[in-house]
């Protein structure tokens, strides 16, 4: 007999396959409407789509209740109040650069990633060997300054719990012109295709080798197949920080949106010990 808990994964699951179709098909239609669009103009079309749909994870219906949806006539949800500072002064980056930079972290060594955010400082372990060309990007990206001043643009509290970062346009479609190989996807952590609190992984499209600069932090356990790169893990205080952002909600009160609070990287930093 199928327990809750594993029918609960079997619908996560199953929602997550569908979200993936969808956003082929969706990849799918805005090429063909871009190469309508260059045809009738006479202007090729040059660079990329954008790495990325609009985010890791889209929004869908729930099959476990088809009818719980939230109708356009429907009154929004009270906002809760923001639990964060304002941000500091400066620019966010608008650098891409064409191809992955050199490996040239030391794979033996210990790292960590530092986000000072206006919600508090987000500490993380990094996984050098295991995953030694994600965590070189980032620490190229973060000497780079690409990471600061940038906003974490989704948060999902329902189904799966995460706190979406690393796109400088704060849109889901922003990159840095480059992709990194799928990595670690069979860490010793990822258990019957959950993802545990305190994992940082990398966003993708959903198709093979496909991360750039997009990542997210779980802050409860979230059932995901084992896709996304696990590349770090978040201290016991960053995972404070994470739970203050999620109890502030998202801006579509479904529990998949901008965060309401406001979550601004003001500096992030890689560094070896």
């Amino acid at each position: 007999m199928v327990s809750q808990e594993q029918r609960r994964r079997q619908l996560a699951r199953e929602k997550f396959l569908r979200q993936q179709q969808r956003r082929t098909e969706a990849r799918r239609k805005s090429r063909v409407r871009n190469s309508v669009i260059a045809s009738v103009l006479g202007v090729v079309l040059v660079g990329s789509l954008g790495l990325y749909t609009a985010g890791t994870f889209d929004r869908d219906e729930d099959t476990s209740n088809a009818n719980a949806e939230v109708t356009p006539s429907a009154e929004a949800p009270s906002k809760a109040p923001d639990p964060c500072e304002k941000p500091a002064e400066g620019k966010v980056a608008s650098k891409t650069w064409k191809k992955e930079p050199a490996l040239s972290i030391d794979k033996s060594a210990k790292y960590t990633m530092t986000l000072e955010t206006t919600c508090g400082t987000i500490d993380m372990a990094l996984k050098a060997s295991a995953a030694p060309h994600t965590v070189n990007s980032f620490e190229f990206l973060a000497g780079e300054g690409y990471f600061d001043h940038s906003t974490c643009h989704r948060l999902t509290t329902n189904g799966i719990y995460v706190l979406q970062c690393g796109d400088p346009t704060g849109s889901g479609t922003g990159g840095p012109g480059y992709t990194i190989p799928d990595e670690n996807l069979k860490d010793k952590s990822l258990k019957d295709s959950t993802y545990p609190a305190g994992t940082v992984a990398m966003a993708n499209t959903g198709q093979k080798d496909s991360g750039g600069s997009q990542f997210f932090l779980v802050y409860e356990d979230s059932p995901l197949p084992p896709s996304y790169t696990p590349f770090g893990t978040v201290s016991e205080g960053g995972l404070k920080v994470l739970k203050k952002i999620a109890e502030a909600g998202d801006s579509t009160g479904a529990g998949d949106g901008a965060p309401n609070a406001t979550v601004v990287i003001d500096k992030a930093t890689v560094t070896k010990s």
